[in-house]
């Protein structure tokens, strides 16, 4: 995506969006576990232009101790965006979003970890934005899950996270940042998989009750995808069908 200006329609005559994809197309997706050597698990993650390195330390011992909850682990989630991560440079340091989608982040990801296994203990996950193209809470918050499942961390399941959005009228999976920027309305939800049990759901703009089941389902199709990329990433590294 090169232009950030809002284009005059955001689906052409063929069907077809401002990058080129149908409204229910994904962007394209790399995943890769594995790739930082001194963390306990790490995942890099590549959606359309968003580029996202993520790593994970723990369970260990929790400092300052008084934080430390004696019949579980507690997850500490930060989400950081690079100030060269956006065409405007961007102030260094968490800022209100970074803190929000840090929350919520974190709530989602506890709800697949077997927290009770590892009491007086902490996960921290470190997620770091080095090139932002919409979507960053939901790309970021599944290769978290990954590098949780590379570090050996029992989970129920993995966690996929993906949005969709309406422009045009028109339900859309993934919004691009074009889309992002001057749509209608955007869902970011995320799902274990296997029982899609929704662990976030949030929601800017205005749907339609019919509109937002739609959104939802589609959404719900491109966390399904991504869950077939986070389970190849995992495969290439430790081998298995």
């Amino acid at each position: 995506m090169k232009t950030k200006q809002k284009p005059e329609r955001f689906i052409d005559e063929e069907g077809k969006r401002v990058d080129g994809r149908r409204p229910d197309e994904i962007r394209p997706i790399h995943i890769e576990s594995g790739v930082l050597n001194r963390a306990d698990g790490s995942c890099y993650i590549e959606l359309g232009d968003n580029k996202i390195m993520t790593a994970v330390y723990g369970p260990r011992e929790v400092h300052p101790r008084h934080l430390a909850e004696p019949d579980r682990a507690i997850v500490r989630y930060k989400y950081n965006m690079a100030s060269f991560s956006v065409s405007e440079r961007k102030r260094p340091g968490p800022g209100r979003r970074d803190r929000e989608i840090s929350k919520v982040s974190k709530e989602a990801l506890e709800s697949a970890i077997f927290l009770e296994k590892y009491p007086n203990s902490v996960i921290d996950v470190f997620v770091e934005i080095i090139e932002s193209a919409a979507g960053t809470r939901a790309t970021s918050l599944t290769a978290a899950s990954v590098a949780c499942a590379d570090a050996g961390i029992p989970m129920r399941d993995l966690i996929a996270s993906c949005a969709s959005g309406k422009v045009d009228d028109t339900i859309v999976l993934d919004v691009n940042e074009v889309e992002d920027n001057y749509g209608q309305a955007d869902l970011p939800i995320a799902i274990m998989p296997k029982t899609e049990e929704i662990t976030l759901l949030q929601m800017d703009g205005n749907l339609t009750r019919n509109e937002f089941e739609k959104a939802i389902k589609l959404a719900k199709k491109g966390c399904h995808q991504l869950y077939e990329k986070q389970k190849q990433a995992l495969k290439n590294k430790y081998g298995g069908n």
